[in-house]
């Protein structure tokens, strides 16, 4: 069963793990913490930042990724969305898919938003798939738009609309809760 829960001062840890993890750092933006120091300083501007959110994804009641969103305070009612899957036994097994129906859910329903947005490396093709399954859509390109690791990267930009996700909400959770992913 896949599962959401709020961030916490103890997940400081494992947030720095995953964030060393090669399958995970090769699609963030930003490069790894060059050591737990500047992960834990990353970690408390994120905390102490009213303007973001960040949950826990749990597999079975165990940690398994991260999700977030950034700008949940801005008074055009958008925000980031940023998510990874950290732990690699639990990649490919519709952690990712779960973990985005039921942030939109918390998007749109408790934060009131009117989008959730997103920027993804062209070339990663399972969270582009997972944003399209959840209902996100291209809205722009742009070229060369990050580097990292000595290169420039292409990104895609997506986004979804809270009447969009309400069209396709019940679906989702449904196929979710019917493949033993979600409880409803």
């Amino acid at each position: 069963m896949i599962e959401l829960r709020d961030l916490h001062q103890d997940d400081m840890s494992v947030l720095y793990k995953w964030r060393q993890e090669p399958d995970v750092d090769r699609w963030l933006f930003e490069r790894p913490p060059t050591g737990f120091s500047e992960h834990s300083e990353w970690f408390a501007r994120f905390m102490g930042d009213p303007d973001r959110e960040g949950w826990i994804i749990l597999q079975d009641g165990v940690p398994c990724g991260f999700l977030s969103l950034i700008g949940v305070t801005s008074t055009q009612r958008r925000a980031a969305w940023k998510w990874y899957i950290g732990e690699a036994d639990a990649r490919g097994r519709g952690a990712g898919r779960a973990a985005q129906a039921l942030g939109l859910d918390r998007a749109f329903a408790a934060k009131g938003l009117q989008k959730v947005w997103s920027e993804v490396h062209a070339a990663n093709d399972a969270a582009l798939k997972a944003q399209a399954a959840a209902g996100f859509r291209r809205e722009g390109y742009l070229r060369r738009h990050s580097f990292k690791d000595g290169e420039f990267r292409d990104v895609v930009l997506l986004a979804i609309l809270a009447e969009e996700w309400a069209a396709r909400r019940e679906g989702i959770l449904r196929g979710l809760s019917a493949s033993g992913l979600i409880a409803r």
